[in-house]
């Protein structure tokens, strides 16, 4: 299994969460870390960040199209 040369600090300052948030799906998740540092393999960082994106809209994402609403 490959590195995604991706802290679990990282990936959290990347989608505006708070650290916590990123260890508590490492727990739900069963993904091992020992501390906010910890790089994560490859497929652990997809799951952990399709996760979050299932979960909280990616910044600079907008459902806005000029001053019209997609629905």
């Amino acid at each position: 299994m490959g590195f995604a040369d991706l802290s679990i600090a990282e990936i959290a300052a990347d989608y505006s969460i708070p650290v916590e948030k990123v260890f508590s799906l490492c727990n739900q998740l069963g993904i091992a870390y020992k501390h906010q540092k910890t790089r994560l393999a490859l497929e652990d960082a997809k799951a952990i960040i399709s996760q979050i994106s299932s979960e909280i809209p990616r910044k600079g994402t907008s459902n806005l199209v000029g001053d019209h609403e997609i629905t």
